[in-house]
């Protein structure tokens, strides 16, 4: 059995896309946080915001990661997850964590053209562009103090898992 990978970034770096990948090609199965509290809940996350406030929200999302922690699963978490340092030890401690890292430029262009944008509450109220680079100059250190890997985002699918592979030396099933 394998430990889970949890993959953690902005919104946008691609861990959804990335992970069903990922899942795929190890065979492992896929949780995303944000859609397990969806489910639970029967809402979008701006509505959970909205009606319950960001502090509950964080509340639902540390539950959520532990509730899709499982050996052998890719597990998507929010962009925010690694705001809470509980959350940060516990995926440290309970499997590999990898950091898709792109800049706020890429960053701020995927989410413009994403279809369900609306789904996604802004942090601050201000548009997208303006938000991305101040959320993500205050959470690189959580990214990079939390993840035990860091890959290059901008990269293509093919490319992105290729490289989780290697540094994990998934080919010779390791981990």
């Amino acid at each position: 059995m394998s430990l889970p990978i949890y993959l953690i970034g902005a919104r946008g770096c691609g861990k959804t896309t990335i992970g069903k990948i990922l899942s795929k090609t190890l065979n492992y199965e896929f949780k995303d946080t944000d859609h397990y509290i969806q489910i639970i809940t029967h809402c979008n996350i701006a509505e959970i915001i909205k009606n319950e406030g960001w502090h509950a929200f964080r509340l639902r999302e540390m539950h959520a990661l532990r509730a899709v922690t499982a050996l052998s699963t890719v597990v998507a978490t929010g962009g925010g997850i690694v705001l809470s340092e509980k959350n940060c030890d516990f995926m440290r401690q309970n499997g590999k964590v990898i950091w898709l890292n792109a800049s706020s430029v890429i960053l701020g262009e995927r989410l413009k053209n994403e279809p369900n944008l609306a789904q996604r509450p802004t942090l601050t109220g201000r548009t997208i562009t303006e938000e991305i680079d101040d959320v993500l100059h205050q959470r690189m250190e959580l990214y990079y103090q939390t993840s035990h890997y860091q890959v290059d985002a901008t990269q293509s699918p093919t490319y992105i898992i290729k490289q989780i592979l290697d540094l994990l030396d998934l080919n010779n099933n390791t981990i």
